[in-house]
């Protein structure tokens, strides 16, 4: 960076200084510092310190701002005249940052001569106060949008995580079904060679191996290997081929000892072998079977909670039941609720409907919902309650995690604030959830505490 001078008749041209006095414009002069810089110079970084106003004299300069870990472009400006930088109503911290695009001049103030001209009641106050309305309107809806992005790229995230799991157990399931069908047909054969009425005995037997094999015992790995190593001793006594390669399958599909024991009685033993194994292989495909069933189930509900969710192919105000917003909601989010988190639903039933844009409100329990599950760090228990509260719905959604500070609790709803580390949080969320709210007719409040943090979602029952 370089500096230079500048003249009074330069800056009475711009629009900040052209209401000053011929002495005011000397102050200025004499207080300022001009500064030329190349292109790409970081003047301001976002979340530093902030103790200088600049006024930008010819060149081009950028101003953008973190959002859900991308830099987004708010506002471009290549106009003389145009300022940013530190304002008592700004703060302490820069909100945004400022980087230069191609070789700058920018006109310098310190923290305490933009207080001297502002205490000392300077004509810029009102281009200042018009400029902080627009600028900031542009960038909130610049940081707004690519919130809604953000949130739009997690939730598909999240979403193909979710569908993967389905999608794989039916293509899993699918190349065992074809090994089963294929081991089913070869001992079919031998089946056919029984006496008639040991086929009858013996196709009653894999009806009921059928049905039990829908809803196997639940195993502990060392009481499965104990369960394997009983029905393998068993097939190896009585001369069954491959008898640990079949034992495996039997005990899938929920065979024990005492159920071969039922099969030896109604086969001679030479035919044991066949039959176990048609038995064994026509369970094992009606297994895989209703885990096509159930995983197609999950594919199913999943897109249906997302056409609910987005509330697709329906007018924008509707009425509807909160509950299936909230239970949608937590359905697309299943991802970020693992282990750790354990989700306690106290939903009153008995509530009634309300006329409200659903795919808002899903916004509202989106952003409330992924706040408590980062409050607590993997670990602890995500609450959701609705209730009647006169004419109004209440939502309350908790956890239990370290709580928001008292200092801050009145901020947190402000535009930009964010406790968060900068490019992880834009302080956007819960100003669109204000927003929303508000724009229903309701309201939202917090109570925090250590362990205990609530926010409460207030709507209209009426229209």
């Amino acid at each position: 960076m370089s500096t230079e001078a500048v003249s009074a008749e330069t800056l009475r041209k711009l629009p900040l200084f052209e209401a000053l006095s011929d002495e005011q414009l000397a102050w200025v002069v004499e207080a300022g510092t001009v500064v030329t810089t190349e292109a790409g110079t970081i003047v301001t970084r976002e979340g530093d310190p902030l103790d200088t106003f600049c006024v930008l004299l010819d060149g081009v300069i950028q101003l953008s701002k973190r959002a859900g870990g991308d830099d987004v472009i708010a506002v471009v400006a290549e106009h003389a005249g145009a300022w940013f930088g530190y304002l008592p109503v700004f703060g302490e911290t820069s909100q945004v940052t400022a980087r230069t695009l191609r070789p700058s001049r920018l006109l310098k103030f310190s923290r305490a001569e933009i207080e001297h001209m502002l205490k000392a009641n300077f004509p810029i106050t009102n281009h200042l106060m018009a400029g902080v309305f627009a600028g900031g309107q542009n960038i909130q809806g610049v940081v707004r949008q690519q919130e809604k992005l953000s949130a739009l790229g997690k939730l598909s995230a999240g979403l193909a995580h979710e569908l993967n799991n389905p999608a794989a157990a039916i293509r899993r399931a699918a190349a065992q079904l074809a090994e089963a069908v294929e081991r089913q047909q070869d001992s079919a054969l031998e089946v056919q060679t029984l006496l008639p009425s040991w086929r009858e005995s013996l196709a009653e037997l894999r009806a009921t191996v059928a049905e039990r094999a829908k809803e196997p015992e639940t195993l502990t790995p060392l009481q499965r290997s104990d369960r394997e190593d009983e029905v393998g001793s068993w097939l190896d006594d009585r001369g069954v081929p491959e008898p640990w390669d079949v034992a495996p399958v039997l005990v899938d599909v929920g065979m024990d000892v005492a159920a071969l024991d039922t099969v030896a009685t109604c086969v001679p033993g030479e035919a044991l072998g066949a039959a176990v194994r048609w038995l064994a292989s026509s369970a094992a495909a009606n297994r895989l079977i209703v885990e096509v069933e159930q995983s197609s189930t999950r594919i199913s509900e999943l897109v249906a909670a997302v056409k609910e969710y987005t509330y697709m192919d329906r007018a924008p105000r509707q009425e509807l039941d909160v509950h299936d917003g909230l239970d949608n909601t937590l359905t697309i989010l299943k991802h970020k609720l693992r282990e750790g988190i354990t989700l306690d639903r106290r939903y009153d039933r008995t509530l009634p409907k309300i006329q409200a844009t659903g795919g808002e409100l899903n916004q509202v329990w989106t952003n409330l919902f992924d706040n408590a599950i980062g409050a607590m760090h993997g670990v602890g228990q995500l609450t959701v309650r609705t209730a009647r509260d006169g004419d109004f719905i209440l939502v309350e959604i908790g956890d239990n995690g370290p709580g928001i500070p008292p200092e801050i609790q009145t901020r947190i709803f402000e535009p930009f604030f964010t406790t968060k580390d900068v490019g992880e949080g834009t302080g956007i969320g819960l100003d669109i959830v204000g927003r929303v709210v508000r724009g229903h007719g309701g309201d939202i409040r917090l109570e925090s505490v250590p362990g205990d943090t609530r926010f409460q979602v207030r709507l209209p029952i009426g229209p």
